[in-house]
């Protein structure tokens, strides 16, 4: 990153701190009024201020039909996946254009509406949120966020850093980057093999995420989820992925690699939602 963006990226996060320390001082009249308290894990506290943001901006979807779909996916992904963080995971759907899913520390997991509809079969949407899910297990977030603090602190200085605590200040950075998270190609691949292990453990198949990938070539650009976009080379995830599947025939020679098996995956179209305000 050349310093001309790395001084645009910190005059937004200053922005961001400034519109976090209004809302918290009462500025914000749709934000959460729950506050994260001084003994809240760090992680907690980070999730709370994406959450109060995007509540804010009116993103966050409190009904829809929608959840009807999404619910028993996101129930047995939380099922499987639980053991392995300690804070509750939480799915919420969230409103954009372009199809795609994160996840925040805390235990949150966003949603977007689009993806439902870009997604095939029930199993692709699974291996996505397996994928996002493992992310929150393994921290990449937060280690992503603390070599972001720590970039700009030794190029433009810590003065634009200011916050009340720490988890204030890589949310305040997290929120800057939120719908483009940048992991490394290792970091990608590793969350596709725990989310994968995730898939196997609730009976979705977890080739689903690898069906993804290959529908993933013949979508259009603005179609692309963000956590394929990020690295073009998706052959070698899905051959990463194909290897992981080889080498443990305990756990994944049960699940048929064709996708003419999955089970289809049908939403409302325009379907209504109601936000949380």
């Amino acid at each position: 990153m050349n310093l001309f963006k790395l001084i645009r990226v910190s005059v937004l996060s200053l922005t961001a701190l400034m519109g976090l320390v209004s809302c918290g001082r009462g500025g914000g009249g749709a934000a959460s009024d729950k506050q994260p308290s001084q003994d809240q894990d760090e992680e907690v506290q980070m999730g709370q201020e994406v959450f109060d943001q995007l509540k804010a901006k009116g993103e966050i979807i409190e009904s829809s039909p929608l959840y009807d779909q999404l619910k028993p996916v996101a129930d047995a992904i939380t099922k499987a996946a639980q053991p392995r963080y300690n804070h509750p995971f939480k799915f919420y759907l969230v409103h954009e254009t372009q199809p795609n899913a994160f996840a925040t520390p805390g235990g949150n997991v966003y949603v977007v509406d689009s993806l439902l509809y870009f997604v095939k079969n029930t199993e692709e949407l699974a291996g996505t949120l397996c994928h996002e899910v493992s992310h929150t297990i393994h921290h990449d977030t937060v280690t992503l966020m603390e070599k972001q603090q720590q970039l700009e602190k030794r190029e433009v200085g810590a003065a634009v850093l200011l916050g009340p605590t720490r988890a204030h200040v890589l949310a305040i950075l997290l929120l800057g980057k939120l719908h483009s998270l940048s992991y490394s190609r290792d970091v990608e691949s590793r969350a596709d093999l725990t989310g994968s292990d995730v898939c196997a453990a609730t009976d979705y198949n977890p080739w689903g995420l690898v069906w993804l990938f290959q529908d993933f070539k013949n979508a259009q650009i603005g179609q692309i989820p963000q956590l394929l976009s990020d690295h073009p080379d998706d052959q070698n995830r899905v051959h990463t992925l194909e290897e992981h599947f080889r080498k443990d025939s305990a756990v994944f020679g049960k699940f048929n690699p064709d996708p003419k098996s999955a089970r289809s995956f049908v939403v409302t179209k325009n379907a209504p939602e109601v936000f949380l305000h």
